[in-house]
């Protein structure tokens, strides 16, 4: 019974739509363009700036008088609320689940967030645990945090895959390791040059198939 380690967002969830959803009724709330949607996706550089960064410039662009914490607040909670399982992608971690995978979320990130994203939509019926960076202590692309997970459900990494949409945490984590990887590219191309994935995929759906095909 092989592991599937499997990223978070952008990967099992679509973190980029949710964030696209809440930003732009933020914007209709704020009686801010919604044109600006283009702005606040670029500031928010698909999760990677700082929740704090973030809201400042939030807070500065519209001259608002809400504090830095209330916005830190809006986004954490926000995200969350617009996060949805997608029913084909829990079906197809069960079709895996079936065929004697062990799916595993590794995510960086905060445990509030994370932890709110997975029992809210469901996720955490469909995977056997789950480990996020700030309580384990380390981040992708440290295979110590890989090798958390396999601990948590009494797993070995041998025979493993990892399945993630970051260049850097998810695929350079793999290649560290020695593990095979499906990078799900999301329209980008390959630009790595140090390590490259085992396979590529436009979802995380095609990502499991190509996995199962592979075993």
């Amino acid at each position: 019974m092989p592991l599937l380690l499997l990223n978070l967002d952008n990967t099992l969830l679509d973190r980029a739509g949710a964030f696209r959803a809440w930003g732009t009724d933020f914007l209709t709330a704020i009686d801010a363009p919604t044109r600006d949607i283009d702005w606040l996706l670029s500031v928010d550089a698909d999760g990677l700036t700082d929740r704090w960064d973030l809201a400042d410039a939030i807070r500065d662009r519209y001259r608002l008088r809400n504090s830095v914490l209330d916005l830190v607040e809006a986004l954490h909670d926000g995200v969350v609320e617009y996060t949805r399982l997608d029913p084909l992608v829990a079906c197809a971690l069960r079709i895996a689940d079936d065929a004697g995978w062990i799916p595993v979320v590794v995510s960086n990130g905060a445990v509030r967030q994370q932890d709110a994203k997975i029992r809210r939509t469901g996720l955490d019926r469909y995977v056997a645990d789950w480990v996020i960076s700030e309580e384990a202590g380390v981040s992708k692309p440290n295979p110590r945090i890989f090798a958390l997970a396999a601990e948590r459900v009494r797993m070995r990494l041998d025979g493993a895959w990892i399945i993630g949409d970051s260049p850097e945490a998810d695929i350079g984590g793999a290649a560290a390791m020695g593990l095979p990887s499906v990078w799900l590219h999301r329209g980008r191309s390959w630009l790595e040059t140090r390590f490259a994935p085992t396979r590529m995929s436009e979802s995380v759906i095609a990502a499991l198939a190509t996995v199962l095909a592979a075993a």
